[in-house]
């Protein structure tokens, strides 16, 4: 199982953060979980897999005093929301991040990222 292959401990994401496409400006989705080696979003539409794109996430002063940290992220796999079908949960995994900007989102996910309940 893929979960079981992580070396990450992955956590929901608890603060409503938009992620754009920087070649576009068009909203990808938004952050609903989170690990130091990647992220899923909801998002509206489809999106392709085992492609790279250059991503914006917007900042909020608590994070950083850096308006917005910019990288590189592969679509690993793209699923229809279980709940809601109108909405498709999205796997990436970062390929490229400046130093800095991993130290920021490294904060992101020890901010807002909220640890999952075990059973």
């Amino acid at each position: 199982m893929l979960a079981e292959r992580r070396q990450v401990a992955r956590r929901n994401f608890s603060y409503y953060m938009r992620v754009i496409d920087e070649a576009t400006g068009k909203l990808v989705g938004h952050f609903s979980d989170i690990s130091t080696g990647g992220f899923k979003l909801d998002s509206s539409k489809p999106v392709p897999i085992n492609v790279d794109y250059r991503l914006r996430i917007e900042q909020t002063g608590e994070i950083s005093n850096k308006s917005h940290i910019i990288f590189v992220a592969r679509a690993r796999w793209c699923s229809t929301d279980y709940f809601d079908p109108n909405l498709f949960n999205v796997g990436f995994q970062i390929i490229d991040m400046t130093p800095g900007d991993f130290d920021i989102f490294v904060k992101m996910f020890s901010t807002y990222g909220v640890q999952r309940l075990s059973f």
